[in-house]
């Protein structure tokens, strides 16, 4: 895509009861808001059923989605969570230590998955996914955070192994930590905290760590006992698997 970042299939990983997830079926990116004609062409040409967008009512405002005229899948979002971003938040507070960067994300990472507002956007994304028949897209504002641990579960849900859900996880290193896009973000990072952004700051909001995802899991297991129940919590019990396999494994 040319103004659409972090467009990938995550699909196309082997899972553990045997198969493969369909290729074209799992869809992930940051915002449509700079699509370009030619991005919006590709996207008509894509049989999307589902879009979920996690973004807040603020960010969608800020930099809402181009569509092409004949895209008209089923949208999936919140109306939660208004106001600033949580990392806008924490950037506009003292302490920006390298220590604290990690703290937050960590913390950040520990509790999305249990927020109401992210848990009921979950258990629709899977509920859709078990449902339409044609491809779902996640995206949120830099397809790496919200996007990529509702990619995550995802995958673990259809028996993918935990390499590889990082892995996938990780490839927004090589979009988001690009020379070009570092500088393209410093001066706005400069002029929201007052001071060049140091390295921390610049890797913990442009791009992702294994560590950070490993922390949602950590957590499900600490509150839930198993991943196996959280996804029931979200209302992907037995039956609503075997569906999703249906739908996706061949």
């Amino acid at each position: 895509m040319d103004g659409i970042d972090n467009f990938r299939d995550f699909g196309g990983f082997a899972v553990g009861g045997g198969g493969v997830v369909r290729l074209g079926r799992l869809l992930r990116s940051a915002h449509h808001a700079q699509a370009s004609d030619e991005d919006l062409a590709r996207l008509s040409a894509i049989p999307v059923s589902v879009v979920i967008d996690p973004r807040r009512p603020r960010e969608r405002l800020r930099d809402p989605s181009r569509r092409p005229a004949t895209f008209a899948p089923r949208v999936i979002q919140t109306e939660e969570g208004d106001g600033d971003a949580p990392h806008i938040a924490f950037l506009r507070q003292g302490d920006l230590s390298d220590e604290a960067v990690e703290r937050y994300l960590l913390g950040y990472y520990r509790a999305a998955p249990f927020q109401p507002h992210y848990r009921d956007l979950f258990a629709r994304a899977f509920a859709a996914l078990a449902e339409e028949p044609g491809a779902l897209l996640i995206h949120c504002t830099a397809g790496k955070d919200r996007t990529g641990l509702l990619a995550a579960l995802i995958r673990a849900a259809l028996g993918g192994g935990w390499d590889e859900t990082v892995a996938d996880y990780m490839l927004t290193n090589a979009v988001m930590l690009t020379p070009a896009r570092i500088a393209q973000a410093a001066p706005g990072l400069t002029t929201l905290i007052g001071a060049p952004p140091s390295e921390a700051i610049l890797h913990g909001f442009l791009g992702v760590q294994p560590q950070h995802l490993q922390a949602s899991f950590d957590e499900i297991d600490a509150r839930h006992g198993s991943l196996d129940h959280y996804l029931a919590w979200l209302g992907v019990d037995d039956a609503r698997r075997a569906r999703l396999i249906e739908q996706l494994v061949v």
